[in-house]
């Protein structure tokens, strides 16, 4: 058995979790679209965005990882090119955090929506860059960017719902 192949169950749990919940952040924005606070669109790039990139991500991770792939060199160049799409998309939300002006980012956010998806996709881009001389510490590199993308995804989503439950109706007294 490969090494590959070794991760099929972890991909196999954590490829259709993204996709349900890709599945549910859809509906819950569709509910809340009549609740939205004033410039929610302009919000959304730098929040609600990114929430279902870094799912899709998961979910792309597992489809490459579950696929029967006869050497690995193919997809440690996908895995490095997603990781390094992934570190500049994180610098774009960078800057469209900064530049709307719909809601005021705390430490909080900044740490969720910037910094440890930008950590989960450096650490995806270095794994596949060691993956040509250390498969196995890499595969764990991978898996560790998936499910940290995974939980940040989760972590998101429930911050932008309770955000617009609790807060929209106060959205311009309240900075958050």
């Amino acid at each position: 058995m490969s090494d590959l192949e070794t991760w099929n169950n972890f991909f196999l749990i954590i490829g259709p979790s993204a996709g349900a919940l890709i599945g549910l952040q859809f509906v819950a924005m569709t509910l809340m679209a009549q609740k939205a606070p004033p410039r929610a669109a302009e919000a959304s790039p730098a929040f609600a965005t990114p929430t279902i990139i870094h799912f899709s991500a998961v979910l792309f991770l597992s489809a490459l990882q579950s696929a029967p792939w006869q050497d690995f060199t193919f997809v440690a160049a996908i895995l490095g090119l997603m990781g390094l799409c992934g570190v500049m998309y994180n610098f774009i939300i960078a800057r469209q955090m900064r530049v709307q002006t719909a809601y005021k980012p705390v430490f909080a956010d900044w740490l969720y929506y910037t910094l440890l998806p930008m950590a989960a996709y450096a650490l995806l881009a270095l794994s596949a860059f060691m993956s040509l001389s250390h498969m196995r510490e890499a595969l764990f590199g991978v898996g560790a960017a998936a499910l940290l993308l995974l939980f940040i995804g989760i972590h998101n989503s429930w911050d932008s719902i309770v955000y617009l439950v609790f807060y929209s109706d106060q959205a311009e007294q309240i900075p958050k």
